[in-house]
């Protein structure tokens, strides 16, 4: 009942930047928490960051400092501006949202944590 779509993955060089953006649709009451998980090869998911509707961030240690988390609850939109990146942080980047689903009459109907379809990033020279 939700879609996450997510754009602005690419190629970037060690030290650039990258911005990274997922809007979600469909029936939407609300939106509590919305992130950023990453998956490298051979690794487990994690998450990269994470942005409640009130405002509150989190981030992984090995991010802090140099990616931003930010969101726009209007437009069910949310952003990962990512800077000073590392070959490391080459992955495949997922977006994520805690959707309460708005049901037919418009009322809050039920929650579902809702994915999108991953977006590649690679860091290399």
């Amino acid at each position: 009942q939700v879609q996450l779509v997510e754009s602005g993955g690419g190629l970037a060089q060690p030290g650039g930047s990258l911005r990274l953006s997922c809007a979600a649709s469909g029936s939407i009451f609300s939106i509590t928490t919305m992130g950023w998980h990453r998956q490298a090869p051979g690794k487990q998911r994690e998450l990269v960051a994470s942005c409640t509707d009130r405002g509150s961030t989190n981030y992984a240690d090995s991010v802090k400092g140099r990616f931003t988390i930010s969101r726009d609850n209007a437009k069910n939109t949310v952003y990962l501006q990512m800077n000073s990146l590392k070959p490391e942080d080459t992955a495949v980047y997922y977006c994520n949202a805690d959707v309460i689903i708005r049901g037919s009459y418009g009322l809050a109907v039920a929650n579902e944590d809702a994915w999108g379809q991953g977006t590649q990033v690679t860091v290399s020279a």
